[in-house]
């Protein structure tokens, strides 16, 4: 791998009840993270190509851990999203290069299918700061009901020359979902809106 990973993290999320009513099945979400040192901290590079490279290993990776996480098929998942923090000495570009052009094939792979853009997210912190996964339908971003986010946090990640990049996976959308829009037994999945 190209990737020099520190550190690897696990999370799985699941929501039983909301308000009082009980949530059934429970709303489930996994969150794999990957500390990985950034090779351009602290320097400024035109070329950012090694960080796509690194996406597209994270991008496989840390799809098929939430998938695994979650106990479910990768036909199974039906959100995703990824996001990634950089280091007090990178930049956000650094944290663009590894999320945007080559991640979402094998983030896609993993979850089996994948028509709509990956919802992401991108900022500088240090240390125990929360990192922000935005999610989305995979197939449909018309799908409502699943707008939704999951927040981690390592408490000793990113460090400065360090990247923290997270992937998010969801069995469903949020619990008690009741805003309208496009139900998932309405989508077509061929344009990735609808």
């Amino acid at each position: 791998m190209k990737s020099e990973i520190r550190k690897l993290a696990v999370f799985v999320e699941e929501v039983h009840s909301e308000m009082d009513r009980p949530v059934t099945p429970p709303t489930r979400k996994a969150a794999a993270v990957a500390v990985i040192r950034n090779p351009f901290a602290g320097i400024y590079v035109e070329d950012l190509s090694e960080l796509m490279e690194i996406g597209a290993e994270l991008g496989g990776l840390l799809g098929k851990k939430c998938v695994e996480a979650l106990g479910v098929s990768p036909s199974e998942a039906e959100s995703y999203g990824k996001s990634a923090m950089v280091g007090e000495d990178g930049e956000l570009e650094h944290a663009a290069a590894i999320l945007h052009p080559s991640m979402g094939k094998p983030l896609r792979e993993a979850v089996e299918h994948g028509a709509a853009l990956v919802p992401s997210s991108k900022k500088r912190g240090g240390p125990g700061q929360v990192l922000d996964i935005p999610l989305g339908h995979k197939d449909a971003a018309y799908v409502r009901s699943h707008f939704d986010g999951m927040e981690v946090w390592l408490n000793d990640s990113p460090r400065a020359g360090e990247i923290m990049v997270a992937v998010a996976v969801t069995t469903s959308g949020r619990p008690l979902a009741r805003v309208g829009g496009l139900k998932v037994s309405e989508i077509e999945g061929k344009d990735g809106l609808r």
